[in-house]
């Protein structure tokens, strides 16, 4: 895989699960430095999420992750106000890990950053982790059976 000098990802990282931490560990292979942004509970608010974890335990979560992979040294991690973040203001960002949902978020992000004078970012795209039942794990799914038990079909 190539290596960039700074790379970005960024998410609101609730209840982290193995997608997250799929996502981080790709980010903290490839960058020298990585900013992880985190949605602030008022970004939360505003796109409708209901039922996430508060601000600080979500940090405390990602910060433990990155601990826990020895890389705490090369990491910052960030308020994430909106969907953007610091990517439109820092030129030293070469790379940016998406997943496929985010990936448009990132194809936009490239091109503010090019009518702002910036270089675009290489976008690296992590395919979903699936759970056993071949479905994507996500926050909201895990959301709803912790809220309400596991659902079944069969």
């Amino acid at each position: 895989m190539a290596r960039f000098r700074k790379v970005v990802v960024g998410g609101t990282f609730d209840r982290l699960h193995l997608g997250h931490q799929r996502l981080l560990s790709v980010a903290l292979e490839l960058g020298d430095r990585v900013v992880i942004g985190v949605t602030t509970d008022s970004f939360v608010r505003e796109e409708g999420k209901k039922g996430v974890e508060p601000f600080e335990e979500r940090v405390r979560a990602v910060r433990r992750f990155v601990e826990e992979k020895g890389a705490s040294d090369r990491v910052e991690i960030v308020p994430l106000e909106d969907r953007y973040g610091t990517t439109l203001e820092d030129d030293e960002m070469d790379a940016i890990v998406v997943s496929p949902e985010t990936e448009p978020v990132a194809l936009e992000i490239n091109e503010l950053r090019r009518k702002r004078g910036f270089p675009p970012l290489s976008i690296v795209v992590i395919p979903f982790v699936l759970d056993g039942d071949g479905r994507k794990i996500s926050s909201s799914r895990l959301r709803g059976e912790v809220d309400e038990g596991p659902c079944r079909d069969d």
